[in-house]
Formats: C-alpha cells, structure tokens, sequence
C-alpha cells in the first residue's frame, strides 16, 4: 500500500473515531439529560427549577473546557485532554444513577460539561488539523454528523428503556454504552504533533481576521447560542406538556437527531457554493422560525417540524462557525473554537436556569421559546453587519 493510500485508509478512521467522540461527549455525556429530565421529573427526583439549575451547570463546565480550548496551543496537551474528556464522561454519566443528591448531581453535570468540550472544540480541532496537514478538504461537516447521530442514539435508547427501567438504571445502561463506544474513539484518532509544516512540506499559516470582524461574530455567536440551548435541554418536556401530546417526546427528539445527521453535510456544500456567511444567515432564519413554530401550534405536526428545522439548523451553526474559526486558524484551530465557543457557552450558562423559573411559574414553556426567538432576532441583525464587515474587509485587502 502507498503511503497516499494509507493516509486516505487513516482518513476514514480519524472522522470515524472524530463522529464516535462525539456520540460520547455529546450524545450521552451531555444530550443524554434531555429525554431523562421529563423521566426523573415524574420520579418526584427532579423539578423544573433543579433540571434547569443542572443544565445550567452543565453548560458551566463546558464553558470551563472551552476557556481551556482558548488558552492552550500545545496540541499534545489537547490529546492529553481529549482522551481525558472520554474518560470523564463515562464516569460522570455512570455515577448520575449512584444518588438524588442535588449536589452530586451538579458536580457531575458540570464535569460532563467539561468533558463535552473536549468533544466538540478539542477533538474538533484535532480532527480538522489532521485534515489540513494532510491535504484534505478543511470541513467538518461528516464530524459533526456525530452530534445528530448522538441525538437520535440517545432517543432511542431512551425510549427503549422508558418504562422498562428506572430512571437510575437507563443512566447506569447509558455509562455502559460510552465506555463502549470510547474505546474506538481513543483508539482511532493518532497523535498529534505541533508543527506547522503541511503533509507536501507546505507551511501552514494563520490567518486572523479583523477585530471588528473577531467581536461581531462573537456576538452574533452569543445569540445563537440562547437560540440553541432552550430546545437543546427542554425539547423532550415542552412536548410532553402539551395537550394531548404526553409520550410523544421521545419522537420529536429522535427525528430531531435523524434531521441533523445529513443536515452539516448539506449546509457544508452549499457554503463551498454561497459562502460561510450567507449560509449562516440561512441557518438563523429558519432557526427562528422552527423556535416560533410551537407558540403558534401545539400541535404534534408542530412539534415535529419544529425539532426537525431546529435539528437542521442548530448542528449547521455549530459547524459552520467551528469550521470557519479553524480555518483562520490551521496551525492551532481549536484556539479560535474555544473563543467563540466562550461567547456562545455564557449564553447556555445563563439561558437554562431562565428558562426553568418561567416554566415553573407559568408551567409552559411560551416565554422561554419567545425569548430564545428574540435573541436569534439580534444574532441574525449582528450576523448581517458581520456579512458587510467581511466586504469592507475584503476591499480593504484589494485597495
């Protein structure tokens, strides 16, 4: 075999053991919480302000993880922590089904927030370094298909398990399943190394983007971020609150995974043709859109549509951006990812615990979606500025 076969035989096993990861640090370390809220609220273990306080947390640690994404350039160090990250959440996820203690369960969401982000910025940013070092295409639309099929995974699972097992059972079986998966998702990615030479002897450069550019997509970031966290944690209990629609949950959920496996692929391909910006734009819209949609039909019909555009759009935001700061970034992607990534974790910080006090006040979920809807409103005006700030720019560098 040629040493270019090889390294497109490799290829398959970097994004293979890039989308596992992300079964594990996103599906079950951090998605798993969502289809079991409305699980342990019926067990009289939970209620609305605690599960909101608990997905708080959880976005804490991720934010935590993500600072650390921002401030380390070593890339051995990043292996170190994503292998970490692996390790974590499985001990996490294994140990949310040992107690009932509010407490326990905070420091266990948050360190599963932590290990979230050595998924989705850390492992992100190997898979794409890896990518570009050797000549491939700088996109992680097939990586993070991983988040989608994390999504339909825990559906499943859960719905299998819903009235079989007890609440503390499907988390022990959860456990059980990321420390399976872990293992080809350690094994499969190789070791980095911290040069900045390409696989052909080309050098790998940095390429910053302006400041005005940097904080108005930091912003812009933000207000997805409100946009992509009230549906993230409460999908599964808006649906199972509405008239009629109790048990159907689990359903939009899983559709709403089956949406975004294919979604990252499409809006990848049709940036290559419009741009990273516009597409974006694209994503904003329709993500308002599948936010408002409930408030105006509660439906089942709504609901499914509402998770499906949701599901297509939150999994394109995510990658388009990571992408896009990866490659300002090639030597060291993961740098920019996790000061995006700070922005957009403060707003899953602060929107949960929110969005669990107007529930338990109003005991529906109208207000939050209306305020998720607002903030995507803003991100898309700031997405707008941003698309005439990369125009200036670009004069700029022609003059």
């Amino acid at each position: 075999m040629t040493n270019n076969n090889k390294i497109q035989h490799q290829k398959y096993y970097v994004l293979a053991a890039g989308v596992i990861s992300l079964v594990v640090l996103l599906g079950i370390a951090r998605f798993a919480y969502t289809p079991l809220i409305p699980v342990m609220i019926s067990a009289s273990v939970m209620s609305d302000i605690s599960a909101g306080w608990l997905a708080t947390l959880n976005y804490a640690g991720y934010l935590c993880g993500a600072v650390l994404a921002a401030t380390i350039g070593d890339l051995m160090l990043k292996d170190k922590l994503y292998r970490a990250g692996l390790i974590t959440a499985i001990i996490t996820t294994l140990a949310m089904a040992f107690t009932d203690n509010v407490y326990l369960w905070a420091f266990m969401r948050f360190m599963s927030g932590l290990s979230s982000a050595a998924g989705l910025l850390i492992g992100s940013g190997l898979v794409l370094n890896w990518l570009i070092r050797n000549n491939y295409r700088s996109e992680l639309g097939i990586h993070f298909m991983g988040m989608g099929l994390g999504i339909v995974f825990t559906a499943i699972a859960c719905e299998l398990m819903v009235n079989q097992l007890t609440w503390s059972t499907q988390w022990i079986v959860l456990g059980v399943c990321a420390a399976l998966l872990s293992i080809p998702a350690w094994r499969w990615l190789p070791r980095p190394h911290n040069g900045t030479v390409h696989s052909s002897g080309q050098v790998l450069k940095d390429k910053p983007p302006s400041a005005r550019f940097f904080w108005l997509m930091v912003m812009s970031y933000f207000c997805a971020g409100f946009g992509y966290v009230i549906s993230a944690t409460f999908t599964v209990a808006m649906v199972e609150r509405l008239p009629g629609l109790a048990g159907e949950g689990q359903l939009v959920w899983l559709l709403l995974g089956l949406t975004a496996i294919p979604a990252v692929i499409y809006w990848d391909k049709l940036a290559r043709r419009i741009g990273t910006l516009y597409t974006l734009l694209i994503c904003y819209l329709i993500h308002i859109i599948g936010i408002v949609l409930p408030l105006f039909s509660q439906t089942l019909t709504a609901a499914i549509v509402s998770g499906m555009l949701y599901g297509a759009t939150f999994i394109g935001i995510v990658g388009l951006v990571l992408t896009m700061a990866g490659r300002f970034y090639p030597t060291k992607p993961a740098k920019l990812m996790g000061k995006l990534t700070l922005s957009y974790g403060v707003a899953q910080i602060i929107a949960p615990a929110i969005a669990g006090y107007m529930a338990a006040q109003t005991g529906q979920y109208s207000a939050a979606l209306f305020m998720a809807a607002i903030m995507m409103v803003l991100g898309t005006i700031l997405l707008l500025i941003l698309i005439y700030t990369e125009r200036h720019d670009l004069k700029a560098l022609d003059a």
